[in-house]
């Protein structure tokens, strides 16, 4: 199956994050409590809210986008070659000039998104751009 498939019909993607706060002391004490209550399962008895926040980032609720890279195919005459674009600087602006790339260039019915934990950014999209 995967043979199909059109390479340049793939947006290959990667997403950097880092926590929306420098520190967990830095929350107010609704965004500690809910930051408490969602990883407390992932936290077991090993790590304080505190001590865990430094992961928050792969959190869309408690984390901030801070680079978006992207790669895709493009075909001159006979050659492909492998372009790499990236985004970043302010969370509004890197999801805004993505968003303008996947409207633009990846809105068809044949393209693919592929990319590591790639909800998040959608989830980011939908709620921030």
């Amino acid at each position: 199956m995967i043979e199909k498939i059109n390479l340049n019909n793939i947006l290959f993607l990667d997403i950097e994050t880092v926590p929306e706060e420098e520190n967990f002391h830095s929350l107010d004490d609704e965004m500690k409590g809910l930051w408490e209550h969602k990883t407390q399962y992932q936290r077991k008895d090993d790590f304080s809210p505190e001590e865990f926040y430094d992961r928050a980032g792969i959190w869309a609720e408690f984390g901030k986008i801070v680079c978006i890279s992207v790669g895709y195919f493009v075909v001159k005459g006979d050659v492909r070659n492998f372009r790499v674009t990236s985004f970043f600087g302010d969370e509004k602006k890197i999801l805004r000039d993505f968003n303008n790339l996947l409207t633009n260039h990846f809105n068809q019915a044949q393209h693919i998104l592929c990319g590591h934990n790639a909800k998040n950014l959608i989830f980011r999209l939908w709620h921030v751009a």
